[in-house]
């Protein structure tokens, strides 16, 4: 048997709505690594339609929006554990990203970005002048004896 209306579990559900759980975060939980040349950031929106997300970019602050609609009000419910209306999520990202060659995808519920490093802080090697001729640092030195 379903009760219909408990005013202590509303109230908790609510609760966890807003401030969200341990296991169920109210901000649209995240993973991100490093593949060699790129960083990798992963948003979990399952059930987000595609057409409700929005991707923005403002200097070095990405700002991620989705929205999951209000259930029809005709409906009766039995249960609603899924938080509804819009998310939104900001990250700031370091000097030494391409901003300008962001890549996003989303399938099966992950929004996925992939940003490049710049290649202003890609390592490379720097010329050392010595006397009368240059040589990269990466020549071998040869020593008289």
């Amino acid at each position: 048997m379903l009760v219909r209306s408990d005013p202590f579990r509303d109230l908790d559900r609510f609760t966890q709505q807003v401030l969200g759980t341990a296991a169920r975060p109210a901000v649209m939980p995240m993973d991100a690594w490093r593949e060699g040349e790129e960083f990798v950031v992963e948003f979990d929106l399952p059930g987000i339609d595609e057409r409700s997300l929005d991707l923005d970019i403002e200097r070095n602050v990405i700002t991620v929006r989705a929205e999951r609609p209000d259930v029809d009000p005709g409906r009766e419910m039995l249960a609603t554990e899924r938080p509804r209306g819009v998310f939104s999520r900001q990250l700031v990202l370091g000097d030494n990203l391409d901003t300008d060659r962001i890549q996003a995808a989303y399938h099966a519920g992950v929004l996925r970005l992939r940003i490049p490093v710049a290649e202003r802080a890609k390592p490379r090697k720097i010329t050392i002048d010595h006397g009368e001729r240059s040589r990269s640092i990466n020549e071998k030195q040869v020593i008289d004896a």
